[in-house]
């Protein structure tokens, strides 16, 4: 039944067009943005104490994307996911580069502790918040495969009652109760920045719209994925592709989306 949903709650992001709340990194914030207005969704970026309530207030989900680490954002992270809560929006924790710096674990911890609604990692950066981590984080790149980070993600789930999502040639959706395995997308993608920002971003607008969180992930990641791979049979190299991926975002159809899609429920 999922994978008939899908397209659906495609068109329902783009009739809905969520307000997302993205304290994301300055790396990627433009391709962020110009993702989610592709997409159907609308972006906030915003970093400021005193608005950060305010900004919650109107948003229908928050991302937190630590890839550029500062003091101040810190700070702004934790008012708006306090904020977020309060109001029972979802908030979406994008832990890049977990487990390279000693500072960078320590503001993952704390954010953890503040029970995030999904996850959405690559491999080693799911197992380094398990503290499952053997192979090192290279950078904000993965060096493990996705089904190697799947006990390490269970551990997540099970202790802060969330959805996790590990992205990679495979990507690996999960909760306690269901368990959905994606083959899209296609290896220029990495050559991209940020398309990981990118589908965290996705997640965010899909989760304000989509009830079950698993389908809400779900949809994004397949959305990105299939949209990655029929973006690249017309691309020269990633910068055509990042210009086809906003606009196979947009102008995707259901024929092509249908199918392209490549999904396994495992369990659920």
């Amino acid at each position: 039944m999922m994978k008939e949903n899908l397209w659906n709650n495609i068109k329902q992001l783009k009739k809905e067009s969520p307000l997302v709340h993205s304290i994301t990194n300055y790396v990627v914030m433009n391709n962020t943005a110009n993702a989610l207005l592709a997409a159907g969704a609308s972006p906030i970026m915003a970093h400021a104490h005193s608005e950060m309530e305010d900004m919650m207030t109107i948003c229908q989900a928050l991302v937190v994307n630590i890839g550029t680490l500062d003091e101040y954002w810190v700070t702004a992270m934790k008012k708006a996911v306090h904020q977020a809560q309060q109001l029972e929006k979802p908030w979406i924790l994008d832990p890049v580069g977990a487990g390279a710096t000693p500072y960078r674990d320590e503001v993952l911890a704390e954010l953890l502790q503040l029970n995030p609604t999904i996850i959405r990692g690559n491999a080693s950066e799911i197992m380094a918040l398990a503290k499952h981590n053997s192979t090192p984080t290279k950078g904000v790149d993965s060096s493990a495969k996705s089904n190697e980070a799947v006990l390490a993600a269970k551990f997540l789930v099970e202790k802060y009652h969330c959805t996790v999502c590990i992205s990679g040639a495979t990507d690996i959706i999960l909760d306690q109760d269901k368990e959905i395995h994606l083959f899209n997308g296609h290896e220029l993608m990495s050559k991209i920045t940020g398309m990981g920002c990118t589908a965290t971003a996705l997640v965010a607008a899909f989760s304000a719209v989509i009830k079950d969180k698993v389908e809400a992930v779900t949809s994004a990641m397949a959305y990105l994925g299939v949209v990655g791979e029929l973006a690249a049979k017309e691309s020269k190299g990633p910068g055509s592709l990042q210009m086809n991926i906003l606009d196979q975002l947009y102008a995707i159809s259901e024929k092509a989306f249908n199918s392209t899609l490549n999904l396994e429920i495992k369990r659920g």
